[in-house]
């Protein structure tokens, strides 16, 4: 069984999973020490394969701010709407309003209001709405 993957905007590779220990292990000091990979997984967490990828941030999503475009905006949007956080809709697109929606929710968070979706804004964005179940904008 196979717990539940991890999802994240970037390159990932799983590799290695015929080599032995010590092949993994050079393989895996080979990814970090290339300066190539944002992340390489640590041995305890993959022990039969090597995972490393180029996450645009850490927390697994990318940077965001006014004059993005696409559906990680979609995915905030929709995060800080169920949250009360208006930002005029689902569109895709980081307008004004979805900027002053960032910037209200950073405030009231205690996050360095910039009005740009960063590794703390997602982090803290995303363990919200955690478990939320069905909301206003789910699709049935």
């Amino acid at each position: 069984m196979y717990a539940q993957s991890q999802h994240y905007a970037g390159v990932a590779f799983d590799v290695g999973q015929n080599l032995d220990y010590s092949g993994r292990l050079n393989l895996r000091n080979l990814a970090y020490n290339s300066g190539i990979w944002a992340y390489v997984e640590p041995i305890i967490e993959t022990p039969r394969w090597v995972h490393f990828d180029n996450r645009w941030v850490a927390s697994g999503y990318p940077l965001t701010r006014q004059g993005s475009k696409g559906p990680y905006v979609c995915v905030a949007q929709d995060c800080l709407n169920n949250l009360g956080f208006r930002t005029g809709g689902l569109d895709g697109v980081f307008g004004t309003q979805t900027r002053n929606a960032v910037l209200s929710y950073q405030s009231s968070r205690g996050l360095t209001s910039d009005g740009i979706i960063g590794n703390n804004t997602w982090n803290t964005l995303m363990n919200e709405v955690v478990g939320m179940g069905e909301t206003e904008t789910t699709i049935k």
